[in-house]
């Protein structure tokens, strides 16, 4: 506060203040005034708001302070601020009348440069209705003319006075001017283009611009950063040394770490997360939008699907996206546009990316289409993909069509259908690849598989070797599967019939005492999971000849002859006919027994051996 002031207060006060604490708080009171002023910078002379706030709070102070003339005090604060709020409404008024006449003379402006318009454009179409009846009259002059001289060059005499062949002529021609005037749709001017061209160089200057004043500005935050995280550690501990020592460390700290960040790009890495960025991300999208959809049009598909697999939020890493590119036609010999958007999603997808379900599917049809397989193997094994049951079935599908490349197929199918626990289409895959015994160790220890799923895989892989391992009785256990059951199954459908005949001349084989053994072991023991269907179809009696004629759920063999075993051992010992065919009464393989006695038109589940 100034003498001046100082002296001026004193003599106006002199009269009213008796205390030294109303002295002092006048004091006080104006030099806070003056620091406010000083602070928020108001002018020297002339109406201010700042100056206004600060003539309130004081007088707002002087009020808190008194105590007999508080009321007085309040009423001429509200007097004052009435009259403050009063003057600024009148100001706003005259300045919306300002804009309201500005306004005014703009729409007046406006109005007579649209009317100068019409009146051109009216001229404009005066114009152009008379080239146009001038255009019209040497149309007419022109037909009316003599005929034609020349003859219509592609044309034979004959075909050019024929109406038939001039009305195709005429066709093809109007043919070929659609496709000139389709494709003069899609076609700019050069002039367009270059001026397209340019206006890309000056936006890609700008960016630079911009990214050089980024980079400064990043180089300025990072300055000022260091210097409030500086302030702020010495406030918070105290101010343990003069401020002076500490702004001189920060900046030759800040000099040294400018010495070392050479690179730009790890102060960048640095601030990342905390410098402020101003691009808007829907219009980041919309860019990315743009950008997609003119490379599609413009058939550059390759860099379309690069477009899109990299689109910020995945907007367009979805199943409407490969549509677009399935929709699209292609010469034969090139690579689909859909397979390149496959492609595309997989090479930019993250460490623990995964493509939907939906996309997953159709991405491995394009790539199995286009011969891609080692991409497919690619995806499954880097787990790329979502794996489902479908998708599975879709290799499978073409190990089948592709014998070629079937062992491939079936391992990436194999590891489909473990992933998603489908164990007996596992287990069939390892059929089919050859792997019979992988496939019958897994069927005996996989505890989620039951006596029917090992019917499954049988009935749709059936070979003897499967077969002999799944009815081998286990070392602690009872076998997989039953001979009857498997026997009965197999033996429904005539395509599968043979593995069960062979199976039985195996037994034949190697003996009575081996079938015996073996049919007495399946029903002392029993069958795992629920197949006890075999244990009652072999429940009967064996017949020392061979099997016995059971009924499926009888129990009961039906009646045959029996035989005395003196008539049993003759037959073993009786040599065989001419020609190596049996003699009269001599013992038949099972299998052709079984073919001699099962006809087609009988159900094998109600009469079987």
């Amino acid at each position: 506060m100034s003498e001046a002031q100082m002296s001026r207060s004193s003599r106006f006060t002199a009269g009213i203040l008796t205390a030294d604490s109303d002295q002092s708080f006048i004091q006080s009171l104006y030099e806070f005034m003056e620091h406010e002023k000083k602070c928020l910078q108001c002018p020297g002379e002339g109406p201010d708001e700042l100056r206004y706030t600060v003539h309130r709070s004081a007088f707002s102070k002087v009020i808190g302070r008194a105590t007999a003339y508080k009321r007085l005090l309040l009423a001429i604060k509200s007097e004052y601020d009435s009259t403050i709020r009063e003057l600024q409404r009148r100001e706003e008024e005259a300045r919306a009348a300002r804009l309201t006449v500005a306004a005014s003379e703009s729409r007046l402006k406006s109005l007579l440069t649209c009317e100068r318009q019409a009146a051109h454009l009216r001229e404009r179409i005066s114009t152009l209705q008379r080239e146009t009846a001038e255009l019209q009259e040497e149309i007419e002059r022109e037909k009316t003319s003599k005929e034609q001289s020349t003859w219509i060059p592609g044309l034979t005499v004959a075909e050019s006075e024929d109406p038939e062949a001039l009305g195709g002529y005429l066709k093809d021609m109007e043919a070929q001017r659609d496709a000139l005037l389709d494709r003069k749709s899609h076609c700019v001017p050069l002039e367009v283009k270059t001026k397209l061209d340019a206006e890309l160089q000056a936006a890609k200057r700008r960016r630079d611009e911009l990214s050089a004043e980024n980079n400064h500005l990043t180089v300025l935050y990072k300055r000022l950063r260091s210097v409030w995280d500086c302030l702020s550690s010495w406030e918070e501990e105290g101010q343990p040394v003069p401020l002076e020592e500490l702004v001189g460390s920060t900046l030759e700290n800040i000099r040294e770490a400018d010495g070392m960040d050479e690179d730009i790009c790890s102060i960048k890495q640095l601030f990342e997360d905390q410098e402020p960025t101003r691009a808007d991300a829907s219009e980041l999208v919309i860019d990315y939008l743009d950008r997609f959809l003119e490379l599609f049009e413009s058939a550059q598909y390759e860099d379309a699907a690069l477009s899109a697999a990299r689109a910020p939020r995945g907007v367009l890493r979805n199943i409407d996206t490969m549509e677009m590119f399935k929709g699209v036609e292609v010469l034969p010999g090139s690579l689909s546009p859909s397979f390149l958007f496959f492609w595309a999603l997989l090479f930019t997808a993250g460490a623990n990316g995964e493509l939907s379900a939906p996309l997953s599917l159709q991405g491995v049809s394009c790539a199995l289409q286009s011969g891609a397989l080692q991409l497919v193997s690619y995806a499954v094994t880097h787990k790329k993909l979502t794996f489902t049951e479908e998708l599975g079935d879709i290799l499978t599908e073409h190990a089948q069509e592709n014998p070629g490349v079937a062992d491939l197929c079936l391992t990436l199918a194999t590891i489909i259908y473990e992933a998603c626990r489908l164990h007996r289409k596992a287990a069939l895959s390892m059929c089919r690849r050859g792997l019979i015994h992988s496939a019958a160790e897994f069927l005996k220890h996989c505890k989620d598989l039951t006596a029917e799923d090992s019917m499954w895989v049988l009935c749709r892989s059936p070979s003897l070797s499967l077969l002999q391992l799944l009815t081998e009785p286990l070392q602690d256990s009872a076998a997989i599967l039953s001979v009857g059951g498997a026997c009965a199954a197999l033996l429904a459908d005539p395509q599968r019939r043979s593995v069960a005949l062979q199976l039985l001349d195996s037994f034949v084989s190697q003996g009575r005492a081996k079938l015996v053994s073996t049919t007495k072991h399946s029903f002392n023991k029993g069958f795992r999971g629920s197949d006890r269907g075999g244990c009652r179809l072999l429940g009967g009696r064996v017949d020392p000849r061979g099997v016995s004629v059971l009924r499926a759920g009888a129990g009961r063999p039906e009646p045959g002859h029996p035989v005395h075993p003196a008539e049993s051992e003759r037959d073993q010992n009786r040599d065989p006919g001419p020609g190596g065919s049996p003699a009269h009464g001599a013992r038949l393989p099972v299998k052709t027994r079984l073919e001699g006695r099962i006809s087609p038109s009988h159900e094998t589940t109600d009469r079987f051996w």
